[in-house]
């Protein structure tokens, strides 16, 4: 099973739940329709991975995030509670998922195939601070994607509630909020950098650079 890091402990979660069309932008800049609801998909354990991996010749595109490594272990508002803040990457097929899409089908192939969800360590962090975190990311040094919560369509805590109607999170999932515009194709030997903020100040900040394979 594979495994994240929140300090120095190593965590397994089951499942990463996932959250798309989450900003505004994103939404017009790949032309789909606003969703009435929150889409929620999930990507299994064996989909996680702290290395970017491409295939040569694959159509892979990034989606930068903000993420939260959750316990089932009730607070004191008798709700999920939030161990960790970090960044993660949903890689999708994008040629893939179009193609599924117009047919109908299931999309799982385009998105929780084998290391789809790139994880950064995760930090722990004051719930009560959750409308200030923000993040960027740089690929070779040029900025490309800036999300926010306060940006989210649907924000962290409310996505918690609405995902327990439907599933069981287990001690240690990973909830990813969703990406803001800039999204784009991954290519062999790019350097992703990355910088977590809570409100003006960097908290946690790293770098991947995407391996052929």
């Amino acid at each position: 099973m594979n495994s994240v890091i929140l300090k120095t402990a190593h965590l397994t979660p089951s499942k990463v739940l996932c959250v798309g069309r989450n900003y505004l932008k994103h939404i017009e800049e790949l032309g789909n329709e606003v969703p009435d609801s929150a889409v929620i998909f999930i990507k299994p354990n064996s989909s996680i991975s702290s290395e970017l991996r491409v295939k040569k010749d694959q159509y892979y595109h990034y989606e930068t995030e903000l993420c939260f490594l959750l316990s089932n272990k009730k607070d004191q508002s008798n709700t999920i509670s939030i161990k960790g803040v970090g960044i993660g990457l949903d890689i999708t097929d994008r040629n893939l998922q179009s193609s599924l899409k117009e047919k109908g089908l299931p999309w799982e192939k385009a998105k929780a195939f084998d290391g789809s969800a790139v994880f950064s360590e995760f930090i722990e962090f004051n719930v009560e601070n959750i409308d200030k975190l923000s993040f960027k990311l740089w690929i070779n040094d040029q900025l490309v994607q800036h999300g926010s919560t306060p940006y989210m369509i649907h924000k962290p805590l409310s996505l918690i509630d609405d995902i327990t109607d439907y599933f069981s999170i287990e001690e240690n999932d990973i909830l990813m909020t969703g990406t803001p515009e800039g999204v784009g194709v991954i290519r062999a030997f790019d350097v992703f950098s990355w910088q977590l903020y809570l409100g003006e100040t960097v908290v946690l900040k790293g770098s991947w650079q995407v391996q052929l394979i």
